[in-house]
């Protein structure tokens, strides 16, 4: 089993629970990382072979295009898509981070790991 990671996707989204985040928008990031058999990959050198990183991301941006109040909610949203829609990928790990959230006060980043 190789582990396979997608790091630092980033998307303009809507997710929050205070009306500006829904209007204004923020910036998200999503790492993504799972397990999977490449052994044949390796040796044929087919895409046919291993996951297709590029759907991958396409299921995490679509996720990202439907609001959600929570980051909790969203993870779990992508992680089931990505489970859900590709056979031979286990132990499946998405975080989610919200740069710069709106609070009264300086954060960075809010993430939530599942």
């Amino acid at each position: 089993m190789a582990l396979i990671k997608l790091e630092g996707m980033e998307f303009k989204a809507f997710h929050g629970l205070y009306p500006e985040e829904r209007v204004k928008g923020n910036l998200f990031t999503v790492d993504l990382s799972f397990e999977a058999d490449t052994t044949q990959a390796q040796q044929t050198d087919d895409i046919a072979d291993t996951v297709d990183y590029v759907a991958i991301y396409h299921l995490v941006e679509k996720e990202m295009k439907y609001p959600s109040n929570l980051l909790e909610h969203l993870a779990q949203r992508i992680k089931y898509s990505v489970e859900n829609n590709h056979s031979g990928i286990a132990n499946v790990q998405v975080t989610v981070s919200k740069q710069k959230p709106p609070v009264n006060g300086t954060i960075q980043k809010v993430t939530v790991v599942l």
